[in-house]
């Protein structure tokens, strides 16, 4: 297809630079890329694929700037304002995978999958749930990825719900269950650390009451969390959660609803 392109036009007539590169960009790679996600996939073999779009992204860029064959192409790429091939083919995939997060909780792929967000639907015996570690590392492909994805999205909070509206608010409803207190590393509030206490001793002596210890840290885009829960008369739980490319806030108010689930 690149080459049937040259009929186009070259650098005396023809259509311009821009035009060539427009024309590249919605036709050549839409049609070239069509059905990426069958063999671009973590762990795949991608020598052979990336060499060949390498070379077909480079005389479509000379094609484009009717430059020297000689020249780079990171230079070229640059000039053309075309990112190289392989970070296109991840941005895409990254587009991809998170498409399977919008899709509803009964569509066929999201059965297929692991749903952290909705706890309560018990699994398809076809998800990948129902596979070992030992498979889920063995298997790979991109509904694998999109799986492993999906534990990164976290849903979006709306600052027009009627939930945060006064009134509305948890806080609202239930003010004598919810409170808020700041710590300060340069003072030690002794009252403070008893009243904790007393309130650990009560509700570890009520089956009707758990007490839940989270704690979140953010290093080099990676969120790590962890999470205590304790009930009457049960073995003390403890949860681990590592996620990327979050705010801490979406940290913990995940780590609240894994606790509360």
């Amino acid at each position: 297809m690149v080459k049937c392109m040259k009929l186009l036009g070259n650098l005396l007539q023809g259509i311009n630079p821009i035009q060539k590169r427009l024309l590249y960009r919605c036709c050549i790679l839409s049609i070239t890329l069509y059905g990426f996600q069958l063999w671009f996939y973590n762990k795949a073999p991608l020598s052979y694929p990336m060499k060949i779009l390498g070379k077909m992204q480079r005389r479509a860029i000379i094609w484009i700037l009717e430059a020297f064959r000689t020249s780079p192409t990171d230079g070229l790429e640059a000039i053309t304002g075309l990112i190289p091939i392989k970070f296109h083919l991840q941005k895409l995939t990254s587009r991809s995978q998170l498409c399977s997060a919008t899709l509803l909780g009964n569509h066929l792929i999201r059965t297929l999958m692991d749903n952290p967000l909705n706890m309560h639907n018990k699994p398809s015996p076809l998800s990948i749930n129902t596979l070992t570690e030992c498979q889920k590392n063995t298997i790979k492909g991109h509904l694998i990825d999109s799986n492993n994805k999906l534990f990164g999205v976290f849903p979006s909070f709306s600052p027009l719900n009627l939930e945060f509206n006064l009134g509305s608010r948890i806080v609202d409803i239930f003010p004598d269950r919810v409170s808020f207190n700041l710590a300060n590393k340069a003072k030690s509030d002794k009252s403070r650390f008893q009243q904790l206490d007393d309130m650990t001793l009560h509700s570890s002596s009520s089956s009707h009451m758990a007490i839940i210890v989270t704690n979140t840290s953010i290093k080099k885009d990676t969120a790590t969390l962890v999470s205590h829960i304790h009930i009457c008369d049960h073995p003390l739980i403890k949860t681990v959660h590592h996620v990327a490319f979050v705010t801490s806030t979406e940290v913990e108010l995940f780590a609240m609803r894994c606790s509360i689930s």
